[in-house]
């Protein structure tokens, strides 16, 4: 398969980027219009982490790592690896050599939809990675793929340069375009939620915080006493 390797793709604003790391994927998806989740399968090789940065792409053959090699040489202080390929693929494509190298450049972490291996060793070297899958199954090195182009993970377009959050919950992406706009609005959410936090702790229900007794009277549903249900289901 043909390929191509761009080198110099726009990226995200630097100062939003850091801004987007103090928020968590769940804070940033919400406030992002519940968008941008790269799905349910995205599992953290370790745990109690935060990162955001900006995303170099891959597109690989499955089984086949040789783009990630070539993605190598584009990465930089900052980057995010997100690794994906032409069909599902689980096999190990990325590991510690992968990690060592891309720490030097100063790459914050990999994101990818196919599989991950040396989890030990990445766990010891505190380099964070996201996986659809751990497989002992290696890899070669044959045949092309692109670097630096939109890919797609768990339905969500994901291009060079976009804001990627990951954490334990697992992983968003934001358009470059829409990065100072999201850490603005997950600052409003987070203060929104210390509002609602302060409430709980004093006792406010959420049924009362949120209106929510109306939406549960205009939905039907009823209060009874266990007795009055007794006689109503009897």
């Amino acid at each position: 398969m043909p390929g191509v390797i761009v080198t110099d793709p726009p990226k995200a604003d630097p100062e939003d980027v850091e801004a987007l790391a103090g928020f968590g994927v769940a804070t940033v998806h919400e406030a992002m219009g519940r968008t941008g989740l790269l799905g349910h399968q995205l599992r953290p090789n370790q745990r109690d982490t935060r990162i955001a940065g900006t995303a170099v792409t891959v597109l690989s053959w499955p089984g086949d790592n040789l783009m990630i090699h070539a993605a190598v040489e584009q990465c930089g202080e900052g980057d995010i690896l997100v690794v994906t390929t032409t069909s599902p693929s689980t096999d190990g494509m990325f590991g510690e050599l992968f990690a060592t190298a891309l720490r030097r450049r100063g790459v914050r972490g990999v994101v990818t939809g196919a599989g991950i291996r040396d989890t030990a060793e990445l766990r010891a070297m505190g380099f964070h990675a996201w996986s659809a899958a751990v497989s002992a199954q290696g890899t070669v090195k044959a045949t092309g793929g692109s670097v630096n182009v939109p890919v797609v993970i768990g339905g969500e377009r994901v291009r060079p340069g976009d804001v990627v959050v990951a954490d334990d919950d697992g992983v968003v992406v934001v358009p470059r375009e829409r990065a100072r706009e999201a850490a603005e609005k997950s600052r409003a959410r987070e203060e929104k939620e210390a509002a609602t936090r302060a409430a709980f702790q004093e006792g406010q229900l959420g049924l009362d915080r949120y209106g929510l007794r109306d939406t549960l009277k205009r939905l039907g549903v009823e209060y009874r006493t266990y007795q009055e249900h007794e006689e109503y289901t009897s």
